[in-house]
């Protein structure tokens, strides 16, 4: 029953959260993804804690770190442009594209979303109409209406066209991604096993001297063993950096050829809705955030 339930939460997701109290709907989702129901007021968990901060504290730099455009000038102001993924152009209309101008291979991307993604391996053979649909229906979603994540609310809806690299579009790249609580790197979650066809993901999480957690969340682990990336070190320092004034941000890497790219920052992993196995390690990561006060 809590499956179908949550299926048909969903299905009407975009429509239904336009016209009811936020509030409410978290505590519903909440207790079908998670099995229990938070506690707002005074959270303790840490998907309890992402909740709280969705309705409680809304900074508007944030705004400008989940927009995958404009999150490159705030990176490399503080890192150095040697880690951001070179940008193509920006567009606002997807007829505004200029194709002849972009290389035989790119990446298109919606920059307020996590959906609208148009990988092109060759440009004689990509299909420019069904690139066209998918962009535009990405384009006429808030992402904030989903689950309010209140950060994507106010991002102007824009199409990024990024350099292509190969390995991060066949998904054999392993994806890095630091959670930083309070200014300092806690927990590293690292995906692997990636299908981007079905969506498929395997998801491991180690400390800060690389000992793998005993804990899921929402994934499997790998099958296999996966080895310290060789700038294990450098991430934390540049994730630490990126992360500094902000009460708790997920950082995320990529190695190529023995080089770190920039992925993305996050603000509530998953929407802070995924249960975690065993349960206990959702009050051991909350107890790691100190919630910032009140600013909405």
């Amino acid at each position: 029953m809590k499956q179908f339930l949550l299926k048909l939460f969903n299905k009407y997701a975009y429509i239904r959260n336009h016209f009811i109290n936020p509030k409410r709907v978290i505590k519903k989702i909440f207790y079908l993804r998670t099995g229990y129901y938070p506690n707002l007021d005074n959270p303790k968990t840490f998907n309890e804690k992402m909740q709280w901060m969705k309705l409680n504290y809304h900074d508007p730099l944030h705004t400008q770190l989940v927009d995958k455009a404009a999150v490159k000038e705030y990176v490399s102001s503080i890192i150095g442009e040697e880690y951001v993924i070179p940008t193509l152009g920006v567009w606002k209309r997807f007829n505004d594209i200029d194709f002849d101008s972009l290389p035989n291979q790119f990446v298109l991307k919606c920059t307020h979303d996590s959906g609208g993604l148009v990988i092109c391996r060759d440009k004689n053979k990509l299909d420019i109409s069904a690139a066209k649909k998918k962009i535009n229906k990405c384009l006429g979603i808030n992402y904030y209406y989903l689950g309010f994540e209140w950060p994507y609310k106010n991002v102007e809806p824009q199409i990024l066209a990024e350099e292509y690299k190969g390995e991060l579009s066949s998904g054999t790249v392993l994806d890095y991604k630091f959670f930083v609580f309070n200014g300092v790197p806690r927990i590293l979650k690292i995906a692997s096993n990636r299908n981007i066809e079905t969506g498929h993901v395997d998801m491991d999480f180690y400390d800060m001297n690389f000992n793998h957690l005993p804990f899921k969340r929402g994934h499997d682990n790998s099958s296999i063993k996966l080895e310290k990336p060789t700038n294990f070190e450098l991430m934390k320092e540049l994730a630490q950096k990126l992360a500094k004034g902000l009460p708790f941000v997920r950082v995320d890497f990529y190695e190529i050829g023995n080089k770190v790219y920039f992925g993305e920052l996050t603000f509530y992993p998953c929407g802070g809705w995924n249960a975690f196995d065993p349960r206990e390690w959702d009050e051991k990561l909350g107890d790691m955030l100190e919630l910032p006060k009140k600013n909405k």
